[in-house]
């Protein structure tokens, strides 16, 4: 029976494991524009070893970027290998800080490797039987440091969940002989992704016959020099002879470079204390915070027991308890900082350097005031939130049996989609699985063979990609694409909605659905529970799931649609000539951009012409480019660009409009609405190209997605007050919010007057407060808003 080892130490190859999770992750930022994908995979493979070792200690060992002693035997050492992207050296240098937060010493020196770190110190703990040593790392050349159990290597297969445990026995299975015997062959076969040459036409199976005969390289040769015949009766070919002869000096280099050093010149000695015990939590907590690591935290305090410290602390827990930070404190964080969305108490209390409540708030008022959003808060937010919970607890009717029989005719559907599909392929396999999906695409249908240019994307695991944005570039190359969208589809409305919502039902018939206020960025609602802002409208299939929301018996649905909002706040914010006067004299905005760009006049304009207008008009306000608009008018790429800057060179004022708006928010870190909203875009100062290009976009749209927020927002206050003002609580009641839209159900009694009262407050909301725009509005004409009011038994009927 083996010995209880007494202790564990785990060692860090840090660049392997960041390395691999920055490939494997998708490139992540915070909301400072900086990276973290690389950081957040590095974090989780930390505690997922200490969750599954519970090591005493944690060591972590770095390369740096001088040369190394192999660079300067070697030029091409290393040669092929790209240069490490900005991005990730950024978060290597924020690895270190966590490292030496989280009480993980960190060992590096000029000229070495890490791995000659990890293999120094394997060498210098040897006299330790009682402490075993797993080394965690992104590569396999550690595994010539396995030593019985005492050393084993934790390593990543694919991505950075797929993981495997060599000790010895493991090596030796895989291989075929004993670890340290891997840098011999290495020696022999080479080692492309570090640039070892070996012996050239040597692959792995002869340099594994090779070692299992000679072990050494240096014995090899030695029999080699003695007599050819030694390796002859070996097995080995007279053509391998002859190349082991030619490339000796190779071979023998090769695997020089191959050998991890055990004499680096450092100094281990343990740690002083567990890693536990050396971990500074406060400024742990403080730094993953900074990078937005909240689900880490968590865990953290799970590996560190600090769940069953604070509720040891009845003082604090009766404190959090008895006073909770309130709805309004979070709201004020959120408008101080639009990234920080549905924040927590720990964000407030964060923000606010303080644990108390009262204290937190009167922080956050104050910056508030500082910021010039008092109108903002106190006009907009703070009247909502007994608007939203009334909204939510009392909720919208919804009619199960119409769900159960659509519910039904979509199965039928979706069956009959699944055996085309299966026709296709001339078998039966799971749809629904990505992976069987992308192995009979692309293994066994082949569908992208004739395809020029086009590449095969893989995932992390290592598994095909059957993104939807990866497979509608070969939406012409088979039917089968379609056919996938079109089963992916009525999968989706079935699970997500159609047998879902059923579930969902009160008691009392209704569907509760909640508003989140503080849910984004852009200052509109998100909503849970369900999220009715997601209800598909695209196809008539999913359309029709609206005639599940029905009303009482006396009621009718009626809906309140504010027409193309977003494009008469663009043409108010930028005064552009042509959109301000299509407005004015309440034209077709998409009729009359399309008579200017085509150069026609408007009686002329084709529904072809005024199609492409639509798109254009409605893509550019979303920062659509080139590209994204070739796509959505199906066209050339020469046609697009050319109606793109026909369009910027006709609407001159909106192109000026956005530009400037891209210069002040990367001059001033946040974009503006119309009644002072602030939208923070720290990604404007991001070194990574595509992260600035995607803020830009997203800046160019933040004003006007912003200012249609705010106008919907004060429409719902100005409307709940007027309903109450005329007594008509119970006959007039506001169930949804979507979008420009909103949902009332109303009595039959005062349908007229509710489509009265309901259609003058919301176009009347610029004229009511133009006074609290920032600053006043004074560039031109206040743009006249529209809204389209209908009714129906369902909020389908209303909105057909």
């Amino acid at each position: 029976m083996k010995k209880t080892r007494q202790q564990r130490m785990v060692l860090l190859d840090a660049h392997a494991l960041l390395h691999r999770a920055y490939h494997a992750l998708p490139e992540f930022t915070n909301s400072q524009g900086e990276p973290t994908g690389g950081l957040y995979g590095f974090l989780s493979m930390i505690f997922k070893i200490a969750t599954d070792f519970s090591p005493d200690y944690i060591v972590a060992c770095y390369d740096l970027p001088q040369k190394t002693f192999r660079h300067e035997a070697y030029d091409g050492y290393k040669g092929k290998r790209a240069k490490t992207d900005s991005a990730l050296v950024s978060q290597i240098e924020h690895s270190r800080t966590l490292c030496q937060v989280l009480g993980i010493p960190i060992y590096d020196v000029p000229g070495f490797e890490a791995d000659d770190m990890l293999g120094t110190i394997v060498e210098q703990t040897k006299q330790n039987p009682d402490l075993q040593i797993v080394i965690a790392t992104g590569d396999m050349d550690s595994l010539q440091l396995v030593d019985d159990d005492r050393v084993v290597v934790f390593t990543l297969k694919k991505g950075i969940n797929d993981t495997v445990i060599y000790n010895e026995q493991a090596v030796h299975d895989r291989f075929g002989f004993d670890p340290k015997l891997l840098p011999d062959f290495k020696g022999l076969r080479g080692d492309p992704s570090d640039n070892i040459i070996g012996v050239p036409g040597i692959g792995e199976k002869t340099a594994t016959d090779i070692i299992l005969a000679f072990q050494t390289i240096e014995h090899l040769y030695e029999q080699l020099h003695a007599d050819r015949n030694n390796l002859t009766e070996k097995g080995i070919k007279e053509r391998i002879i002859n190349l082991l002869t030619e490339h000796e000096e190779s071979a023998l280099f090769s695997k020089t470079l191959a050998t991890i050093r055990r004499d680096a010149p450092i100094r281990f000695n343990l740690p002083d204390n567990l890693w536990r015990d050396s971990c500074d939590y406060t400024e742990t907590e403080k730094l993953l915070r900074r990078f937005e690591f909240k689900s880490l935290i968590t865990r953290l305090d799970t590996l560190l027991d600090r769940t069953a410290d604070v509720s040891q602390d009845a003082d604090q827990v009766s404190v959090l308890e008895a006073t909770p930070v309130s709805r309004e404190a979070k709201i004020a964080l959120w408008l101080l900082d639009s990234e920080k969305t549905n924040p927590d108490d720990d964000d407030v209390f964060a923000f606010t350097r303080t644990k108390n409540p009262d204290e937190a708030l009167q922080k956050l008022e104050q910056k508030i005031q500082d910021n010039h959003l008092q109108f903002i808060f106190e006009t907009i937010e703070k009247p909502l939130i007994p608007i939203l919970e009334s909204m939510q607890h009392h909720g919208v009717m919804i009619d199960r049996d119409f769900l159960k029989n659509y519910s039904q005719e979509l199965h039928v559907l979706l069956e009959s989609s699944a055996k085309k599909i299966y026709d296709y392929v001339g078998h039966e396999f799971n749809i629904n699985s990505p992976k069987q999906l992308g192995e009979v695409l692309f293994g066994e249908m082949n569908i992208h063979a004739d395809l020029k240019g086009f590449k095969i994307k893989k995932t992390a695991t290592g598994s095909y990609s059957t993104k939807e944005s990866d497979l509608e570039k070969l939406i012409d190359a088979h039917p089968i694409i379609a056919e996938i969208f079109e089963y992916r589809e009525l999968q989706k409305l079935l699970s997500t909605y159609i047998d879902n919502l059923p579930e969902m039902v009160g008691d009392d018939g209704r569907l509760h659905p909640q508003l989140i206020q503080t849910g984004a960025a852009t200052g509109r609602f998100a909503s849970q529970h369900p999220n009715i802002q997601n209800i598909p409208i695209r196809t008539e299939q999913g359309k029709k799931i609206r005639n599940a929301f029905t009303a009482p018996q006396g009621f009718s649905i009626l809906t309140a649609d504010y027409s193309q909002i977003e494009l008469r706040i663009a043409a108010m914010l930028s005064q552009d000539s042509i959109l301000v006067e299509t407005f004015l004299q309440d034209k077709d905005v998409h009729t009359s951009v399309a008579a200017k760009v085509f150069d026609v006049p408007e009686d002329q304009v084709t529904s072809d012409m005024r199609r492409k207008a639509k798109v254009i008009n409605f893509g550019i306000l979303y920062g659509m480019g080139v590209t994204a608009l070739q796509k959505n008018l199906m066209t050339t790429r020469v046609e697009a660009q050319k109606f793109y800057d026909a369009y910027f060179e006709e609407l001159s004022g909106l192109a000026h409009f956005i530009n400037e708006t891209i210069d002040q928010a990367s001059k001033n870190g946040f974009t503006k609405t119309l009644f002072g909203r602030r939208r923070m875009f720290p990604a404007l100062r991001s070194k990574i190209p595509f992260v600035k290009a995607m803020a830009e976009r997203a800046a160019s749209n933040a004003p006007i997605q912003g200012t249609s927020a705010d106008i919907i927002k004060l429409a719902m206050i100005d409307i709940d007050r007027v309903i109450k003002q005329l007594g008509l609580q119970d006959s007039i009641i506001m169930t949804m919010q979507i979008h420009d839209e909103l949902v009332f159900e109303v009595s039959h009694d005062v349908l007229d007057q509710a489509k009265k009262l309901i259609t003058e407050t919301m176009e009347q909301v610029l004229v009511r407060y133009q006074d609290a725009t920032v600053p006043p509005f004074d560039k031109g004409p206040l743009i006249p808003l529209r809204v389209s009011v209908s009714h129906g038994k369902t909020w389908g009927d209303a909105k057909d």
